[in-house]
């Protein structure tokens, strides 16, 4: 099945369960699909606690996205260092932190305008 084929709300449900399958924290989704000039509709935002935790989440997304609801990124980038990977799946990006660089670069703040949704850690 093509990206363009899932709608979003699908594709942010099934990236946040593989994040959690992998206890990503601090969960939020950015929702930026009201604003005209944002380079994609929404972000999915965790942290790892390690990088071996990073590669573990992003790794878990791309497996659960393809498996649940057979879609893979278009893209994906950050597994050489493990501080931050981005999974592109086109309509949504998929961001997973170590959590000092993601409060170096604050995702969620650069859209301001944007709906920002936090979802409960599992445990």
């Amino acid at each position: 099945m093509k990206n363009n084929e899932i709608d979003n709300a699908t594709l942010v449900k099934a990236i946040i369960e593989g994040i959690q399958e992998k206890k990503g924290k601090s969960i939020v989704h950015v929702d930026m699909s009201d604003i005209e000039y944002a380079a994609a509709q929404g972000f999915v935002i965790c942290n790892g606690n390690s990088k071996m935790q990073v590669e573990a989440i992003a790794d878990s997304v791309r497996e659960y996205v393809e498996e649940k609801i057979s879609v893979r990124p278009y893209n994906y980038d950050g597994y050489q260092n493990g501080e931050w990977i981005v999974l592109d799946y086109g309509t949504i990006y998929a961001h997973v932190f170590l959590p000092e660089f993601r409060e170096r670069y604050r995702l969620e703040q650069l859209w301001g305008d944007a709906k920002v949704d936090v979802i409960p850690d599992l445990d």
